[in-house]
């Protein structure tokens, strides 16, 4: 889905653990080449490819890869667009996640020594095994709150964490676009704040929340619910109030 000039919505679909998952990475381009922002779950490079080829953009053009945070669906097909790209492509992520994305400690929401027992022992043979053996890819440069990309006009880094510890959201200003990752999804065009069975600290995603509602935005991409574009400001204020007073 085209967002604005040079901005992208994919949607890469997937069938695992007997259901139906959508994913929603951005692609961001200009003449200089093109930025992809989150890679899906393992397995979905040619995905990618078609999604950016129906986009216009060629594979060719990738010279960037931005991660908002670890999780697997995030980095999982990183590792095969590097095996591809080689050293044309960039790999940014925050500080606190990169060991976890260069395989140096644990994901973790996957990490069986974090996991209660019963919960680790219900999961799928796949999924442990993934768990046991999770991508990695080596991080080029680690971001910081408030550093600025030089692609597509800019990209603003905006430190979000709650969902994990080094979470990021990225902002385009000069669309008024906000890449949100996991810090908020979209059910419907209507934003949802911070789940708790998935955030590891829900007074820090609190309190990304309220930094996210003080961006000047029009829209917003969630990585699961694609893009939102209703009174996105409105919405982001009544999810901060409805956040700080449960």
């Amino acid at each position: 889905m085209k967002v604005a000039h040079g901005v992208e919505v994919l949607e890469l679909q997937v069938e695992a653990f007997g259901q139906r998952m959508v994913f929603n990475p951005t692609l961001i381009w200009d003449e200089e080449g093109a930025v992809l922002i989150d890679t899906g779950v393992p397995g979905q490079l040619e995905a990618i490819r078609r999604a950016m080829n129906q986009a216009g953009v060629s594979f060719e053009q990738l010279k960037a890869v931005i991660i908002t945070h670890q999780d697997i669906d995030h980095i999982g097909s990183l590792p095969a667009i590097l095996q591809e790209c080689g050293e044309r492509v960039k790999v940014y992520a925050h500080a606190l996640e990169k060991p976890h994305i260069e395989g140096e400690r644990p994901l973790f929401k996957l990490d069986p020594n974090r996991m209660p027992k019963e919960r680790w022992e219900s999961l799928p043979p796949a999924m442990r095994a993934l768990a046991e053996n999770p991508p990695r890819a080596k991080v080029d440069e680690v971001l910081a709150d408030h550093q600025e990309l030089p692609y597509g006009g800019g990209i603003q880094v905006i430190f979000t964490p709650g969902h994990t510890p080094g979470h990021i959201s990225l902002y385009l200003k000069k669309h008024k676009l906000l890449v949100a990752g996991d810090a908020i999804a979209c059910l419907n065009g209507e934003l949802l704040g911070p789940m708790p069975e998935t955030t590891l600290d829900m007074a820090e995603a609190v309190r990304s929340l309220e930094k996210l509602a003080d961006l000047d935005v029009d829209s917003v991409i969630c990585y699961h619910g694609g893009l939102c574009h209703h009174n996105v400001k409105e919405q982001l204020r009544r999810l901060v109030e409805q956040t700080k007073s449960e």
